[in-house]
Parts: C-alpha cells; structure tokens; sequence
C-alpha cells in the first residue's frame, strides 16, 4: 500500500462525512430535539467505522451488511426508540428491541401521519437512522473502494431528498443547505479527478521514461485547474442566488405526508352540529356526559370547531382532506402554541355518558396525556388538526377514559369590546350557500354603521335583540324546528318573533361575520352554568353553540345567542317587513391576497380599490418570464461556460510561458488536446511524433520534431520560432474543425477529454 494512501483515505472520510451530516440535516425540521442530534452524531461515527473496517480488512458485502445490522440492532433502541433504552439510555431494553424491529416497517408511515416536529417518540427516530446509517456506510465505502469513487457523491443528496419528501408540506426548500452540500461535493468531485489525472501522468511516465513535465508546466495544469473550478462555483452561486431571488414564497408542497392517505377523515362522520338536539331529548338532557376538573372562566368546552358550510349542515374541514382544516394528524409529544393568544389551562377530563369520534378540549392543544387502563389504546388512536383545534380518536370512548390536556383558552369578547376590532388574514373555506334574508337582515342591523368591527357588533346586537331561545323539545317551548340549512336560516330571520337556539344563532352569526370580512366559524361544545365552579359536570342540556372570529389580534370566543327570556306570541297575520336601505353593507378591504376564497360579499370595495395598470403587469409578467429563462439558461449553460473558460485558462498560460522552449512545448500540447477533444487517441506511450502520424498530415509530423527539438537539443529556441510554433497550432486547429461538421465542433469545444475525464478509456501520450 502507498505510504500516502492512509491520509488520501482520511481526507475522502472527512468530505463523506461532511456531505452526509449536510444531507441528514434535512431531517431537522422533521424531529428539533437533542435525541436527533445525539443520534445523528453516533450514527455517523458508527456508520464511518463500518466503512472504514470493510476497506482496511477487505471485507466482502456479506461481511459488511453484517456489520451494519450489528450495528442497527446494538444502537437501534439507544439513539432511535430512547425513551425505551434502560439504565440512563445506555442498554436496550426488550420492548425497545420490539419497537425497533417494528418500527423498521411501520414507523415511516407514521412519520408521515404526525403533526411536527416529532422530538423522540416513539419509534419515529428510526427512519433517519437508519437512512442515516446506510449512507454513511454506503458513501464511504464507495469513496475508499470503489473504481469510480465519484459516485461516493450520490447517497448524500439522496438522504436530502428523502429528509425533504419526508418533511413538512408547508416549509421552504433548505436553500442554504442545498448549496453547502452542493459546495462540498463539488469539491470533493475536484479531489477525486485531480487524483485520477495524477495518477494517469505517473502511469504514463513510469511506462515512457520520457522527460518529467515542466515546472512551469505543472504550475499551469494547477492554475487551469484552480480557474475552472473557480468558474464552476461562481456559477452555480449565481444561480443559487437568483434562484433564491426568483423563486417565489413557498406555498404548499408535495411531499409524502401529502400523498399519504390519513388515518382519521372528518368527512367520514356527521357533523357533530347535526346531533345538536339529540343531547336535549328527555332522556339525555339530565345525563351526565363529562367531569372536568380545571374548567376555564369561560366556562366552555369544546367538542370540535366547524369552518365549512354547504348550505345544509356545518361541517369539520373542507370536501378535501389535505386541506388545512381538514387534515388531522397524530401528536407526538407537544405542539407549540408560542404564537396563540390566550390564557394557558389545565383541564382533566373523564368520560360519562358522551360518546363520538371527537375528543372535547378546553382551546389549542399543547399536550395530552391520557390515563387510566385504556391510555395507551387512546393515545396511539388520536389524531389533532391544529388549524380548527379539534381533537378526535379513532376508536370509541368508553365511560371511564380520563386525560388531561394543556391548551391556551382563547379570549372571549363581547360586542362592546368587537366594536374596535378588524378582520384578520385567515383564510377559511367559502360557503357555498349564503341566504338573500340573511344578507337583508345584516344590512338592516348594521344600517348607518361604518367599520368591520361596529358592523359585526351591531349585528351581533340586533340578534340578541330580536331572537328568542326555544329547543322546541320541553313542555311549554313554542316549535323549533332542528338543523342550520340554508332553508332553516331563512325561516329564523324571517319568522315573527325569530325563534331558534344555539344551533341557528350560531350558524347566522358566523355567515354575517363571514360577509361583513372576518374569517369565522362555528364551535360546538358544552358551557357550564354561570355559577358553576372549575370543577363541574356537564349534562346533556349543557349543549350549545358559539363563534370564534379572527381579528388582527388572533382568534377570537364570541358568544352570539340571544339571553333566556319568554317568548312572545306568533304573528302569524303580520309577516316581517325587512327594510333594505341605501347604504350597503362595505366590507373592509382585503389586504391578504391568500383570502381569495371570500364570498362575493367579502370583496373589496371597488371605489377603495386601486385599478391595476395592464402596461405594469404585463411588462412584470415579462420580465418575469425572461428572468426565469435566463436562470434556467444560465444553469444549463454554466457547466459548458465553465469548461470553455477552463480551456481557454490553459491555452493563454501556455501561449505565455516564460521561455520560449516552453511556448514551443506548450503550443504542441495545446494542438495534441485539440486532436484528443476531436476524437484521436494516442497509443499508450507514444512519442509526438507517432501521435501527429495517428492524427495525419505532414504539418502535424513537423510541429512535432519541432517540439522534440526544443525539448531534447540543448539549444534554446528563440521567441521568433515560438511565434512561429503558435501560428501553426492555430492553422492546425482549424484544419482539424474543418474536418468535422458544425455539430461535431461544438462538442470538442465542450469536451471533458483534454482537461482528464475520457471515461474508462486511458491512451493520453506520454510526452504531451
């Protein structure tokens, strides 16, 4: 062995270790916990081991897979199942080694099935382990062993994809990273071809016994060298920069969770609005359905928030389940809650008598723990959209099931304090259905009234002004009639008195807050008497409705019922004369170009609305158009710009060597990697003179004799012959593009032959 081979292999280890460190950070966004970094750190120092051992020994593939396995099963539960490693995280423990061989399977489709970041739950650290693992084995391996190390360069950029694809569907592409993993690799490529043309000059030489290359000769190849790698980089850092100029802000992406079926669909169950009444029947109202300890002061818990309405019933999440609001995934461990403004709860929840897919919470979840004998049954069946703040599992709850959950209560406001309010930049699905008695009746209460938020006050107002309370179920209550379609919001705003309960109020509440440009929706859940403590059991008749806006500060708990008073007769005989003043009803405008799902009476006011110029948004839609041409131009052209600047780098050095003898040789090279990008070979070893007889032609012959003269006579050439040595090389270039067609020249012009890469062919001559 060599004595520098040692070092060679130490410095190809350290640049594979440094591109798969940079390709498995794109797995950072998916875990942010010191679990992945420690994982992350031993797995690489294990992974360079087995490299290392399987090319210091010559082990065969056998061997080595081998050895990874011994690995993979030694430090598996440790680094990728850690909350099941025994003394301290040191040892493994038996069920570790059983979430660990499962999780081979299974925890990649979890992975893609869980909110982020993950931390370390689970099994869900194995994925990036194991990837990890195998690339660290499989990008050392090749560069120590294999004949054509470069490919060492592939598994690093795809353990970045796959931390990527294995990503979150809404993040930026890691540009930094990209580019700093492009650096290293295309240094790393430089070193490998460097090695493989050294190694060729001294194969060569040993076989000729020709004269060593020049001093001023070597100076030029490393400076050639140096320019076009320079060149290479200047490029590609052009272009990552105007990539990252251009590229417009991500939105959603297409990665694997978005592809992947989720294991809880909302659209599979029925609105929970649609059971309203249920809980008021006479067999229900009185019966326990839920103990909470840790009530917040609004009294409220919610069983789930609703934002999509179709006109007959309001439903959790949009028709699709990749859509925000309709996407549930798992929890695992906590979900950060920095930017939600409210109050921090703790709320203890046991089961009674409720029942359903949705698991009732006091707000935004930050964690929940589940208790008693069926926890882990329910923790692994959860499922959280963190958008609505709705919770829901996937297998039935029973009596008994208790868990607590730490949520931020969001602020409830009254109308008085809604009157300072302004929309906020959420965007929710449109309802498809929007009643002409509503848009009548919202005119009516908010006539005279300027301002989002004092239009939403008074309209608030003018309901619980106008509006009575009766379920149409007790001894004594006028007929109500059930549901929240289209056709029943019609008859609540049109009947005299208006007659309905929560599950109307709520509906006509959140479809005016809709037109007048707030993002709301509705929330079904149970409120505790008002002189019920923190600790308190809901009954049936404890179900209600209310609201929840977005305002500039964030959402908002807005309570839109009508108070509990006697209902006056109907008048029948007297139909509702609703007034349709002048002054329409202005939303405020949308400054969010991403709320472009608003109603048709949630736009903007045309009279406050900039006209656009068609001369500025065509001439930017040019501009914009020719600028992301000449990007990919420019990134499809850099490779061959950069071997051009490259060549042309060689041929000035050469032309301009300090001695004439020099120039001479030089000019004879410059012509010899002329014939080589145009397609002749040299025989192995040949003089200059066989190779101009391979190339033909008595000019050829002569330039040769020439260059062996100055190098062999003794007599040191004059500056005149070496001009004289150039012009020929240059007729001589031309006479071999003449030779070819256009199509031909222009791939010697870009050809890799001359400059050391020629494929698994070697025949360079010798004397060059």
């Amino acid at each position: 062995m060599p004595a520098r081979r040692p070092v060679r292999a130490l410095i190809d280890v350290a640049f594979a270790l440094a591109a798969v460190a940079l390709g498995a950070w794109s797995f950072w966004p998916i875990y942010q916990s010191s679990a992945f970094l420690l994982m992350l750190v031993v797995t690489l120092v294990a992974g360079t081991l087995v490299g290392v051992l399987g090319w210091a020994f010559r082990l065969p593939s056998i061997a080595v897979a081998g050895l990874i396995v011994l690995v993979y099963l030694g430090l598996g539960v440790q680094l990728a199942v850690p909350s099941e490693a025994g003394a301290g995280g040191l040892l493994p423990t038996g069920a570790g080694f059983i979430d660990l061989v499962q999780g081979t399977w299974l925890s990649w489709k979890q992975l893609v099935t869980i909110s982020l970041p993950v931390g370390s739950y689970q099994a869900l650290l194995v994925p990036a382990f194991l990837l990890t693992l195998l690339t660290t084995v499989l990008t050392v391996t090749i560069a120590l062993r294999s004949s054509r190390p470069e490919l060492a360069a592939i598994p690093p950029v795809l353990l970045l994809v796959a931390g990527i694809l294995l990503g979150s569907s809404v993040a930026s592409l890691p540009l930094a990273l990209l580019f700093a993993l492009f650096i290293v690799l295309l240094a790393w490529l430089i070193r490998f071809r460097l090695q493989r043309r050294a190694a060729s000059i001294r194969s060569l030489r040993e076989q000729s016994g020709l004269l060593v290359e020049s001093r001023s000769e070597r100076r030029s190849t490393a400076l050639l060298t140096t320019a076009g790698a320079t060149v290479m980089l200047v490029a590609a850092a052009g272009a990552g920069i105007a990539a990252a100029a251009l590229i417009p802000p991500q939105g959603e992406r297409d990665v694997v969770r978005t592809a992947v079926e989720q294991p809880f669909d909302p659209r599979q169950y029925p609105s929970p609005l649609s059971g309203f009444r249920s809980y008021l029947e006479p067999d229900r109202s009185e019966e326990p359905m839920l103990s909470v300890a840790g009530l917040p002061a609004d009294r409220r818990l919610r069983i789930a928030t609703l934002d999509t309405y179709d006109g007959v019933t309001y439903a959790v999440g949009s028709g699709d389940v990749t859509s925000a609001s309709g996407s549930f995934t798992r929890v695992p461990y906590r979900i950060d809650q920095s930017a939600t403004t409210g109050r921090k709860a703790s709320t203890t929840v046991v089961v009674r008598a409720y029942r359903g897919p949705w698991l009732p919470g006091a707000g935004q979840l930050e964690q929940v723990d589940f208790a008693g004998p069926d926890a882990g049954r329910l923790s692994g069946a959860f499922f959280y959209n963190d958008v609505t703040g709705t919770g829901a599992v996937t297998t039935s709850l029973r009596s008994g099931d208790m868990y607590t959950e730490e949520t931020v209560v969001k602020p409830l406001l009254s109308a008085a304090q809604l009157e300072k309010v302004q929309p906020g930049s959420d965007s929710v699905p449109r309802p498809s259905v929007i009643p002409d008695e509503l848009q009548s009746a919202l005119q009516k209460y908010t006539a005279g009234v300027s301002g989002a938020g004092e239009k939403l006050a008074a309209a608030l107002r003018g309901l619980a002004q106008d509006g009575y309370i009766s379920h149409g179920i007790g001894p004594g209550e006028p007929a109500s009639r059930s549901g929240h379609g289209a056709d029943r919001i019609t008859e609540l705003l049109t009947a005299v008195p208006m007659l309905g309960d929560q599950e109307q109020y709520a509906v006509t509440a959140a479809l005016m807050a809709r037109q007048l440009g707030f993002p709301a929706r509705v929330v079904v859940g149970f409120v505790a008497p008002r002189d019920a403590g923190s600790n308190v059991t809901f009954v049936g008749s404890d179900i209600s409705a209310w609201i929840e806006v977005q305002t500039t500060s964030g959402w908002v708990t807005v309570d839109p019922n009508p108070p509990i008073r006697p209902v006056p007769p109907k008048q029948p005989d007297q139909p509702t004369q609703i007034s349709r003043p002048q002054t329409n009803v202005q939303p405020p405008v949308d400054d969010n170009p991403q709320r472009n799902d608003e109603p048709p009476q949630a736009q903007v006011d045309p009279a406050n609305q900039p006209h656009p110029d068609p001369a500025l948004e065509g001439l930017l839609a040019v501009l914009t158009i020719v600028g992301w041409t000449l990007l990919v131009l420019a990134l499809v052209a850099s490779p061959f710009l950069a071997v051009l600047a490259a060549k042309w780098r060689r041929r000035t050095l050469r032309r301009r060597a300090p001695t004439a003898r020099e120039r001479i040789v030089g000019g004879w090279r410059e012509f010899a990697d002329s014939a080589v990008d145009h397609g002749y070979d040299a025989p192995p070893a040949a003089t200059r003179v066989e190779f101009a007889e391979t190339i033909g032609g008595s000019r050829a012959n002569a330039l040769a004799k020439v260059a062996d003269r100055a190098t062999f006579s003794g007599v040191a050439p004059t500056p005149a012959e070496a001009e004289s040595v150039w012009k020929a090389v240059d007729d001589l270039r031309a006479q071999l593009a003449k030779r070819d067609t256009r199509w031909k020249r222009l791939l010697a012009a870009v050809s890799l032959r001359s400059l050391g890469y020629r494929g698994r062919r070697n025949g360079r001559g010798s004397d060059r």
